[in-house]
């Protein structure tokens, strides 16, 4: 087990190249690691196979000789559907190959995967927070559930696409922590609008109200790094026309998932749901292929917010 922990390369599969997984495999390839990626997306592959990764022509292509499978999925059915069935991971992947999935699904998905592999098998949940961006520096934070030994056997590889690796606690927990931080991550960009909104119908300057607030105690991550109104922050989505970054749609779904969890957990998130409506409604508008910072200008009223079941 020492040796495996110090190996320093490792042949890795990788499922789903698109704005998270294709830099996420990027800095992989970028660390020394052998990487065989696939993807439905002709030009990720191209992209994958530019940066130095290998091209896969199927999932059972990709992970035949893998040492690690990672999977970057949009939702659990995608997920589900590249582990399970006769072409899939499970029925392709070594036995002893670790099998890593950092989509962000419902916390069940994991533990579904887990009764449909061999016993034995290795599985981590490791979804991912910090955006395209983060993706690109490598500097995510990794939320993991699963066997504490086995992860910190795969921190030194997930410390090649991120910054954080933070275990949370056995299988389907990495998912619990992405979900109750994007509910969060929801709620704070929908107020950090409403309150930039707010300002600049009074007369204010938004760099100077981001700036105070910044500085004050309605300091946020949506204030430091992300802001929603455009031309106060160069790098962000809101000064390219929120294009990139994280959908509106996923963030919709996110907040989805959180109601689903909170509901079956029996735990009440009023605030949670008032977001996940308001991200409804913002994508209803049109707006789910934008950068969920857009929120900014698409004011939702409370009534319609409401009217979201």
């Amino acid at each position: 087990m020492a040796m495996e922990t110090q190996q320093t390369a490792w042949r890795v599969a990788f499922i789903g190249l698109g704005n998270m997984g294709g830099p996420m495999a990027a800095n992989l390839v970028k660390a020394g690691h052998a990487v065989r990626g696939f993807d439905l997306s002709e030009a990720a592959l191209t992209r994958l196979a530019a940066q130095g990764g290998t091209v896969a022509t199927s999932i059972a292509d990709a992970v035949r000789d893998a040492q690690v499978v990672i999977t970057m999925l949009p939702a659990g059915e995608h997920v589900l559907a590249a582990y399970d069935g006769p072409d899939g991971v499970l029925a392709h992947a070594a036995p002893d190959a670790v099998l890593i999935d950092s989509s962000t699904v419902p916390p069940e998905i994991p533990r579904r995967l887990a009764t449909l592999a061999r016993p034995g098998t290795a599985l981590l949940d490791a979804p991912v927070s910090g955006g395209t961006a983060g993706a690109a520096a490598g500097t995510l934070t990794f939320m993991v559930g699963g066997d504490a030994a086995l992860v910190e056997r795969m921190r030194p590889l997930l410390g090649n696409m991120g910054r954080a690796i933070h275990h949370g606690g056995s299988l389907g927990a990495g998912q619990t922590l992405k979900l109750c931080n994007n509910m969060l991550l929801g709620i704070l960009m929908a107020g950090t609008s409403e309150a930039l909104r707010l300002g600049i119908a009074n007369g204010l300057d938004p760099k100077v109200l981001s700036a105070v607030m910044q500085q004050s105690s309605g300091r946020n991550w949506t204030l430091e790094v992300y802001n929603p109104c455009p031309g106060v922050m160069e790098n962000a989505a809101s000064s390219r026309g929120y294009t990139g970054g994280f959908a509106t749609d996923l963030m919709a779904k996110d907040l989805r998932l959180a109601h689903g969890a909170a509901a079956a957990s029996d735990v009440a998130t009023p605030l949670g749901d008032l977001a996940r409506r308001i991200f409804e409604v913002h994508r209803a508008n049109g707006h789910g292929a934008l950068d969920f910072s857009s929120i900014f200008q698409d004011p939702v009223t409370l009534a319609q917010a409401l009217a979201v079941k």
